[in-house]
């Protein structure tokens, strides 16, 4: 939530920072203390990376009681409390290559030439377990003890000699006298699911993941229970004795009989970490065990020591968190999309988060009653997903979170708000709102009709009477359905003749590869029109760019205002709309664009009054355009010149005389265009 955070002040910050530490606190109680879930862990992250984010923006609201300055909750009161001998620590999250970048260079900085040169990155997957501590004694496990807030922990001894795969005795020969492991205490995906089969057979609750089933098993007081539970007790390091790197430190656990996860690998640049990354992405789901992760170390262990400890962290080391399946972001606004069978759906315009692997910018909130249900309103923090892995959906409100003084959100006041010149109805015993009177093939012919007009794409033979049949004749129900006309469909219409099919055919293939701005046009986009159009295609040269924009993307271009902006925003986020661009590109449509920044008439403006002899109206302003002209409708200030035909229009002429605007003729207008 970059954009938010850039902005916000000192103030809002400081309320802000409040309220997200009382609700991470409450969440890493419940989770580390109690053993379960108010919220997903990845909502949780994104929570905290929020208010890392604003503490490192606003550093004098850092306080030593803040989630970020320490590791973890309490220990049990049920256990010995042990006091670690070495500080248990936690990994500051990166959640992009760019993050990780900085946190590179940052290091760099404190480094030596020689020590760069020799820089080595060791990696892990990050294991979704319960972090423990094995202590041996000339060989014999002496001591486990759990993570706890990572000063002191809770001795759970009993219970992980329990674990089949925790060695009872190192392997090996000259074993050291002392010996620290640490690792995470996990419970296999195969094995979990076993588990609650039998669950489920004597008829049992099942249990709910296996994250908290490891943690729950560990901090029984009987360890019977953690008898008859599959642990496993997966190392990540080897703290005594000492070793030169994170890898030789690996060997070692693996030679005195620990299990690794078997993802530990070194590389020697940051571009291969960034590619183990990515197939990591990809396969993690096929791994025995959860993970949302990946560990990246320096290997070198006496440059990771040197570079030492900043708060709770070491500065040598990240976790890189997966793209998370859940997040947390706010609601800007809440607008209003017109489908195209006329039915109003409510969308929440958010601030841009990352979720599963793609920013997400807005999500549906379907209908009157899901908003109600959700009472989701204009300011809130909330918890989203993406149904499918595809489509973003809003989860659960924050209410701790919400600011003061917000009021519920009103269907029907929004809707005369965004459509005053519409009526809508809420048909008995349905949820939508549909716009009064109008039918889905009414509303199809309309658009088909403005897809094919001359400020759209122009396609021949596609008017007003061809459009009716080609829909009452069921061969289209969608714009996307125009590509995949056969000849033989269209002839045996009443109004078509062979030629005539094959002419318009050939017309709407045509209309594939039609310029940018013709087609953002033709979309129908609610207050934008062909100049807009025009602005839309030179700000984001494609129309992905522009089905990814932000509102403040938007807001960047002259003319464009709050009202053109959400209408676009909401446009991009009816699923409706996003299918049909899906279909219509795999139907080969592929807008063109062209820089015109280079063009003969770049940069100026142009306004035609009038009729002209040798174009109409649209062909003359098409035509200054392809030249890189910008047309408008109203003389102002910065209008080039008044191009005037036959009866031009009186309060035009009088403005353009009146600001010493130059007023020219067809003929100069021929000369302009090189004709």
């Amino acid at each position: 939530m970059t954009t938010s955070i850039d902005k916000i002040s000192l103030e809002e910050a400081k309320a802000r920072v409040i309220k997200l530490r009382e609700l991470i606190n409450d969440y890493r109680y419940h989770y580390h203390v109690l053993d379960e879930s108010i919220m997903s862990e990845a909502a949780a992250d994104s929570l905290k990376h929020e208010l890392t984010q604003l503490e490192e923006k606003f550093p004098e609201l850092i306080t030593p009681d803040s989630p970020t300055q320490r590791v973890a909750g309490k220990p049990l009161d049920k256990f010995e409390k042990v006091k670690h001998e070495k500080r248990m620590i936690s990994l500051a999250d990166v959640f992009s290559e760019e993050e990780i970048k900085d946190w590179l260079s940052r290091n760099e900085k404190l480094l030596t030439h020689q020590d760069i040169e020799r820089l080595e990155f060791f990696t892990d997957i990050k294991m979704d377990g319960l972090a423990c501590s094995l202590h041996y004694k000339n060989g014999k496990l002496e001591k486990a003890v759990t993570r706890g807030d990572g000063l002191v922990g809770e001795d759970v001894t009993m219970n992980v000699r329990t674990i089949e795969n925790v060695p009872l005795t190192l392997r090996g020969s000259n074993l050291p006298e002392r010996l620290e492991a640490r690792g995470e205490i996990v419970i296999f995906k195969e094995d979990f699911n076993k588990l609650n089969e039998l669950q489920e057979k004597h008829g049992e609750k099942p249990f709910a993941n296996p994250r908290n089933l490891a943690a729950g098993s560990i901090r029984q007081l009987d360890p019977k229970v953690a008898a008859s539970r599959p642990l496993r007790f997966i190392s990540y390091d080897l703290v005594t004795p000492d070793k030169p790197t994170h890898k030789e430190a690996y060997e070692a656990l693996r030679n005195y009989g620990f299990q690794t996860s078997g993802q530990d690998k070194t590389f020697k640049t940051i571009e291969e970490v960034f590619k183990e990354i990515k197939h990591l992405g990809e396969t993690r789901q096929n791994l025995p065990f959860n993970t949302d992760g990946m560990v990246i170390k320096i290997n070198n262990r006496d440059v990771y020591d040197r570079l030492g400890i900043v708060g709770k962290t070491p500065r040598a080391a990240v976790a890189f968190k997966f793209p998370a399946e859940e997040s947390t972001t706010k609601v800007r606004d809440i607008v209003i999309s017109i489908g195209r069978t006329g039915a109003a759906t409510p969308v929440a315009i958010l601030d841009p988060v990352v979720v599963a692997g793609s920013t997400v910018k807005h999500a549906s909130l379907h209908n009157a009653d899901e908003i109600k249900r959700l009472d989701v309103r204009i300011g809130d923090t909330v918890i989203i997903y993406k149904a499918g892995d595809i489509i973003p959906q809003i989860k659960e409100v924050l209410t701790t979170l919400r600011p003061e003084n917000t009021e519920p959100f009103s269907y029907e006041k929004a809707l005369k708000e965004q459509y005053p010149e519409l009526e809508f109805e809420r048909p008995a015993g349905e949820v939508v709102y549909r716009v009064k009177g109008e039918t889905s093939d009414l509303i199809l012919k309309r658009a088909l009709e403005y897809y094919a007009s001359k400020p759209a794409l122009n396609i021949e033979g596609l008017g007003e009477k061809n459009v009716i049949a080609l829909v009452d004749s069921k061969l289209v129900s969608s714009i996307a359905d125009l590509y995949r006309l056969k000849v033989s469909q269209v002839s045996s219409l009443e109004r078509f003749a062979d030629l005539s099919a094959r002419n318009l055919i050939t017309a709407i293939e045509a209309s594939k590869t039609a310029p940018l701005a013709k087609f953002i046009t033709a979309l129908g986009i609610r207050h934008v029109g062909g100049q807009t159009a025009i602005a839309l295609a030179n700000k984001f040269h494609s129309l992905e760019g522009l089905s990814n924009a932000t509102e403040e993307d938007l807001l960047e271009i002259p003319d464009i205002g709050k009202i053109v902006a959400e209408s676009i925003l909401a446009y991009f986020a009816d699923e409706d709309n996003t299918k049909m661009l899906e279909e219509l590109k795999s139907l080969g449509v592929h807008p063109s664009f062209t820089d015109t920044s280079s063009l003969p008439l770049a940069g100026k403006s142009y306004i035609i009054s009038g009729t002209l002899e040798s174009y109409d109206r649209e062909a003359a302003e098409d035509k200054l355009r392809a030249l890189g002209a910008t047309v408008t409708g109203s003389v102002t200030k910065t209008t080039t010149a008044l191009i005037t035909g036959e009866k031009p229009g009186k309060s035009k002429t009088e403005k353009a005389a009146k600001l010493n605007i130059p007023i020219i003729l067809e003929a100069d207008f021929l000369k302009l265009i090189g004709e």
